[in-house]
């Protein structure tokens, strides 16, 4: 049992299946663990279906001495840990029923100290997921809050601090594996500093790029994101980080423009050099089409942070879309080629190829883009379209793509946008408009970039699709 320990000291479970997994229970019986015995589960902030999480160490270091039942007596054998490792009570199956009354070698003796531990950290886990569900649910400002607004400096503790530099440290490598250490990191921070806003801010950060670098639904990633800058802008207003995550999040999920350019330019006017500010302004100013202003914003940005492969990426595909190509194009490639594990400027050179009809290039980006994310549904439908290329030119490549994106989008693994671009592709409008109906009510985030889709280009002069167009640049409630 040692040895196990040891090698998972440093791993995290995702979900009430591995939890369960790793005791080798089902997962009723380590729910009722956790309700009835304090077993050390944590919650991903950010709404009442977040998902779960464990650290192995701690259910290990549970094993030892787990909190008894409370309908159980604390002097009778069933407070006592079994034999094998499992509380009292809860012998698997093939164990002997004396096993129940054997108390490990290993096992450590009975520590009320370490038990007020477990339950202070149990405590501070659901305060946490309080704490970001709470400002979900509107509520009208007192008096005294209109007045005192700006909450008083507060020091974040050094060990939560320290937590939340490490997360950046990985934020900023936008890798899927990347983004999860750092979520993970800026959890911690949060469970032990729950008034540090900056952790609230890494939270956000790291649920609005996730969408992008990751196969994480928009429907997941942007509440999630939005609910902790939220409570980051009250923990802190004048934060021009949280204002900043606010706006990218405010404009992904609500597609409230307006407010969202105010929460940028506030965030600009806190801190004129704050970099990630300039940055996602210029990305907001380019999906609203206004391009000399991104332009200057994402200079200003380079210019502030000259070394940022990020920002580089962003202003070659600006370049692009405000009718430099060539300026545009040579950047994303030289980064490409000196960086060929960031996704951006794959994924930004495949729409390029998919606008010029350069198939081949599309192809060869678009399969990067999905090893990049990890993405094993994008992954199949590329290989499909290879295959249609080969055999049948464009139309081949659309045509094979159609039944493997249809699988998914059936089984919930592909949006209906997607399936959407493939259908106008063909020129089926009726199922394409059909399709895309069903990207706005399920408020997918690629709506906000439906005007400058060449996919779309046979849907210009249908009402349906300006319809679509118009509705999906007003603000939806969050």
């Amino acid at each position: 049992m040692h040895a196990r320990e040891q090698q998972a000291s440093n791993r995290r479970l995702d979900s009430w299946k591995e939890i369960a997994a790793f005791f080798g229970r089902d997962e009723r019986t380590v729910k009722r663990w956790e309700k009835e015995r304090a077993l050390p589960v944590h919650r991903v902030p950010g709404g009442s279906r977040s998902g779960v999480f464990a650290y192995t160490a701690e259910l290990s270091e549970w094993l030892k001495d787990p909190i008894p039942a409370a309908s159980e007596s604390s002097d009778g054998p069933a407070s006592v840990a079994g034999g094998n490792g499992f509380p009292a009570g809860e012998i698997r199956e093939g164990d002997s029923s004396s096993s129940k009354q054997v108390r490990a070698p290993w096992a450590a003796s009975a520590n009320p100290k370490s038990q007020v531990a477990r339950i202070l950290g149990l405590l501070l886990a659901i305060l946490l997921g309080f704490l970001i569900l709470k400002h979900q649910i509107p509520r009208q400002p007192t008096a005294a809050s209109a007045i005192n607004n700006v909450p008083a400096a507060q020091q974040p503790k050094p060990e939560a601090e320290e937590l939340y530099l490490k997360g950046r440290y990985f934020w900023n490598k936008r890798t899927p594996e990347d983004l999860n250490k750092a979520l993970d990191l800026f959890t911690q921070a949060i469970v032990r500093d729950p008034g540090y806003a900056q952790a609230y801010v890494g939270l956000a950060d790291c649920y609005n790029l996730m969408r992008e670098y990751s196969v994480m639904p928009a429907n997941e990633a942007y509440p999630r994101a939005l609910a902790a800058a939220k409570k980051a802008v009250e923990l802190n207003d004048n934060s021009a980080e949280a204002h900043n995550s606010l706006a990218f999040a405010t404009f992904y999920w609500t597609w409230d423009a307006a407010t969202a350019e105010r929460e940028f330019k506030r965030a600009i006017e806190l801190n004129p050099g704050y970099v990630a500010a300039h940055h996602w302004y210029a990305t907001f100013l380019m999906v609203t089409r206004r391009y000399p202003e991104a332009i200057r914003e994402i200079e200003i940005a380079r210019k502030l942070e000259p070394s940022s492969t990020p920002i580089m990426a962003d202003k070659g595909f600006i370049l692009y879309l405000a009718g430099q190509p060539d300026q545009g194009i040579a950047l994303l490639k030289q980064i490409q080629t000196r960086e060929a594990a960031f996704l951006s400027p794959h994924l930004y050179l495949a729409e390029i190829y998919l606008a010029g009809r350069d198939y081949s290039n599309y192809l060869v980006e678009s399969k990067r883009v999905a090893s990049l994310r990890h993405d094993p549904v994008a992954q199949a439908v590329v290989n499909a379209a290879e295959k249609g290329l080969a055999a049948g030119g464009a139309q081949g490549m659309w045509e094979r793509m159609l039944p493997v994106q249809k699988k998914f989008y059936l089984q919930g693994k592909l949006p209906a946008y997607a399936l959407a671009q493939t259908y106008s592709q063909l020129g089926e409008s009726q199922e394409a408009i059909k399709l895309l109906h069903e990207a706005y009510d399920k408020r997918d985030a690629d709506m906000v970039s439906m005007d400058g889709d060449c996919s779309f280009d046979a849907l210009r002069d249908n009402p349906s699709f300006q319809d679509l167009l118009a509705r999906s640049s007003q603000p939806r409630s969050d």
